[in-house]
């Protein structure tokens, strides 16, 4: 009885990934034009300006690819798997220092510089610490799993082997 149910709701969470899947790739594609666009506008405005905007959508893009990407292994593993989320809170943080540090010149000699300058200085916490988490994840991956071996599975294999 129980067996029908589970794989109904696993249908319809397959479902679901697969509705968040399209519509990440529709944002992604919407993107894509804004950016092609924004090109358009490098003759009329500031490059720096026009250039700091095309580097906001394509950030934005990455961001997508990656949330892609977590729904994509999402589905292959059937478990949530945190590194993607990880280098989305990475990407976010350098975007959003891409535009603060493009709004910066206008705001020398003004209290918001400051406050600016903070924000900058906790978004590159936040980046260090979520690269810190990404790499000790890995890490821990890499290592081999703790009901494999009970902390001394290689002696008594090699102890083993020995007496044969």
């Amino acid at each position: 009885m129980t067996d029908w149910i589970e794989d109904t709701i696993e249908r319809v969470e397959n479902v679901v990934y697969l509705a968040v899947a399209v519509i990440l790739f529709a944002v992604a594609a919407v993107v894509i034009v804004k950016t092609v666009l924004t090109f358009g506008d490098l003759g009329s405005g500031s490059v720096t300006d026009v250039a700091a905007n095309i580097l906001d959508l394509l950030l934005l893009v990455f961001i997508v690819v990656e949330l892609l990407f977590a729904v994509r292994t999402t589905l292959a593993r059937r478990e949530l798997v945190a590194e993607p989320f990880l280098l989305v809170g990475i990407i976010a943080s350098i975007k959003e220092i891409v535009v603060l540090s493009v709004k910066a010149p206008d705001l020398v000699g003004k209290p918001e510089f400051a406050d600016n300058l903070r924000l900058m200085a906790l978004l590159t916490g936040t980046i260090i610490l979520l690269a810190l988490s990404s790499f000790m994840l890995r890490r821990k991956e890499r290592e081999p799993s703790e009901g494999t071996n009970s902390g001394h599975g290689a002696d008594e294999e090699a102890q083993t082997s020995g007496s044969r």
